[in-house]
């Protein structure tokens, strides 16, 4: 991506400092450097020169300079030869340095920047959105057809967000045809189009299709016996396998309240129409649901929340678990925008070989 010149001057100069200053003492050459990020993919050192020019700099790309945020949040990245320390072997300190270096250089990209387009504006339809079923020993009894009262959206699971999304999305787009659907209700036509998938594999049978559907993305989400409220999410790349569990102010307190869910949030192609967008909205548990849509809903965050999704994933595909904190039994909207929100990240590959 192009930068404004000063914008790209303070990025060149900062990234020049990191590799000159960061560790007192310490001569790193450009070369060194540039053969320690070639671990992931080649860099010359030419390309890391051009960096780090005053008079005309290029911008590297955001995992770019996630690597060089990793590089530089501990000198154990010197240890014999210089190189690439796991995310999952870093210490808490040394995560903390790499969120807060990460934040630094990626904000050189952000700022003063327009907003992006809306995750949820199409240019054609039909949308459907694709929503959990209620299981049947939780439902109301205006859930039963035969019931006089009966309300069909007794029978909705994750409701707050399927209406937070619905309102939104055809408000968004108001001349589009926007579909709400109940996982059971789902024909082949509606997969067609874009889709926006709500929910987890407890609850939405199509969440556990497409899920298997899309093994290329390292995400998933499983049940485990230690959970028996949700499903987690468990990541495996080429760092190891690692799980994100929810958070509770007494773990083992039989009353205990959730503090702090777990939220996926993923843009892909549809996997049964390649030009057509699949968008998942999924939690461990409901009030992870409802932040993942309202991250990219909520007018408080939604615009700082979409532009940094736009340049940190410029090709528009990409899977994100971020924490959502839970006060007074309310979901708060992530902001992505802070580095310990963000849990993990991935992006599609640029060769269009997945997702």
């Amino acid at each position: 991506m192009a930068l404004a010149p000063s914008r790209a001057v303070r990025l060149a100069r900062t990234l020049r400092n990191l590799r000159e200053s960061a560790w007192p003492g310490v001569e790193l050459t450009q070369a060194q450097l540039a053969g320690t990020l070639s671990a992931e993919s080649r860099v010359a050192s030419a390309t890391l020169s051009s960096w780090e020019s005053l008079t005309n700099p290029k911008t590297p790309s955001t995992s770019r300079l996630s690597a060089y945020a990793r590089f530089f949040a501990t000198r154990r990245s010197l240890d014999k030869t210089p190189h690439l320390i796991p995310l999952k072997d870093l210490t808490p300190d040394e995560l903390e340095r790499y969120h807060e270096l990460e934040g630094e250089l990626l904000g050189l990209l952000h700022a003063e920047t327009p907003a992006p387009r809306n995750t949820f504006s199409f240019d054609e339809g039909p949308v459907t959105i694709i929503c959990p079923e209620v299981p049947e020993a939780d439902r109301s009894k205006l859930a039963n057809p035969s019931n006089p009262n009966f309300n069909r959206f007794q029978l909705f699971g994750d409701l707050d967000a399927a209406l937070e999304i619905w309102g939104h999305v055809r408000v968004a787009n108001p001349d589009v045809t926007v579909n709400l659907r109940l996982a059971r209700e789902v024909v082949a036509d509606d997969l067609s189009g874009h889709v926006i998938l709500l929910g987890g594999i407890g609850w939405n049978r199509i969440t556990r299709r497409i899920q298997s559907t899309i093994s290329s993305m390292p995400i998933t989400q499983v049940e485990v016996p230690e959970l028996e409220t949700g499903e987690i999410f468990r990541v495996k790349d080429a760092d190891g396998e690692r799980s994100f569990f929810p958070e509770w102010d007494s773990p083992d307190a039989e009353d205990r309240e959730l503090t702090e869910d777990v939220a996926h949030i993923a843009r892909l192609r549809n996997p049964f129409q390649s030009s057509r967008t699949l968008t998942i909205c999924n939690g461990i548990h409901s009030r992870g649901v409802l932040g993942a849509v309202r991250c990219l809903t909520d007018v408080r965050v939604r615009e700082a929340n979409e532009r940094y999704v736009a340049h940190r994933f410029p090709g528009g595909r990409f899977a994100l678990l971020v924490r959502v904190p839970v006060v007074s039994n309310e979901s708060l909207s992530p902001d992505l925008q802070n580095p310990a929100a963000r849990l993990y990240e991935w992006e599609v590959p640029t060769d269009g070989s997945q997702a």
